[in-house]
């Protein structure tokens, strides 16, 4: 007797649930305990094996320090703590090859999880090779710019919006990956400083004809720093960009739209405006009433007065 259609159509769809996990987090200057905390929750009601590792890249932060510590008295967690800061790159790769099991899932620290399916939906996921989860944006306060950034990118965060362009919407804050691809296609560790880490593994991948998977299954980012240290961040990212710029060519909107001003005495006036009004600029950024649009200007003349 042949088997029913139907039941034919769910062999050719099923796909099987994926029964080994490592959660892994690299930690800066933050407590990732409640995080761990909720992982762990999650993940022992499900079939599965699993370990969440923390590795700290040289935190100083002692009370993030204390709350972190408790992490290596729980069961299937691992705590490293290391004492020099090797950067966001290296300490991810580093995490890979400490890892046990068969798929990774990397976790920034500062993120949270708004979903009591978030580790199940990544399981019971047809995932093949990678899958970027994205994140949604929690509330905050008007006079916050990262949380004001943060608000208008959203739309962009959809994974009907990201996989339009999968290489390029790619982040390291929530992310799926087998551990072999992980250890044979690892972080370019000339990345040390802030930012394009990522931008750059996604580039490695496709040129490696892999395919990234786009899930709507979002952490959540509900944390944003003060607007000095955020702009802070954003120049050390921006550095970044230029010291990469030939790597990251063509997977970067801000470098895409400086390449296509031809003219030079319109780079030299975007300069002399920087020069002028930087300073003034970044005073607005940092205080209670920043601005997204002085805040894009200033990125691109902060980019072009440092190349």
């Amino acid at each position: 007797m042949l088997p029913h259609p139907a039941f034919l159509v769910f062999l050719c769809t099923f796909v099987p649930m994926k029964r080994e996990l490592s959660i892994l987090i690299p930690a800066y200057n933050h407590a990732c305990n409640a995080l761990v905390e909720e992982l762990c929750e999650q993940a022992s009601h499900l079939d599965i094996s699993f370990e969440v590792v923390v590795a700290e890249d040289g935190s100083t932060d002692e009370e993030a320090l204390k709350a972190n510590a408790r992490i290596a008295r729980w069961p299937n967690c691992r705590y490293m703590p290391r004492q020099q800061n090797v950067g966001r790159a290296r300490i991810r790769n580093f995490l890979a090859h400490q890892s046990r099991y068969e798929w990774l899932l990397f976790l920034d620290c500062d993120m949270s999880i708004p979903s009591a399916r978030f580790v199940k939906n990544y399981i019971e996921s047809d995932v093949a090779d990678v899958a970027y989860g994205g994140y949604i944006v929690g509330t905050g306060e008007t006079w916050n710019l990262r949380y004001r950034y943060e608000k208008a990118c959203e739309p962009m965060h959809r994974a009907e919006i990201r996989a339009q362009r999968p290489y390029m919407h790619f982040h390291t804050c929530n992310f799926l990956v087998r551990r072999d691809l992980m250890l044979s296609h690892p972080f370019d560790e000339r990345f040390h400083a802030y930012g394009y880490e990522d931008v750059l593994f996604g580039k490695q991948l496709r040129k490696a004809g892999i395919t990234i998977d786009h899930l709507d299954n979002p952490a959540g980012f509900f944390d944003f720093e003060d607007n000095a240290a955020f702009v802070s961040k954003t120049e050390e990212g921006l550095r970044t960009l230029h010291a990469f710029r030939a790597d990251l060519r063509g997977y970067s909107q801000l470098l895409t739209f400086v390449d296509g001003i031809h003219l030079g005495i319109v780079r030299w006036l975007i300069r002399l405006w920087h020069r002028l009004f930087g300073g003034l600029e970044r005073r607005i950024l940092c205080s209670k009433r920043p601005s997204l649009r002085v805040f894009s200007l200033y990125r691109l003349g902060y980019f072009l007065e440092n190349r």
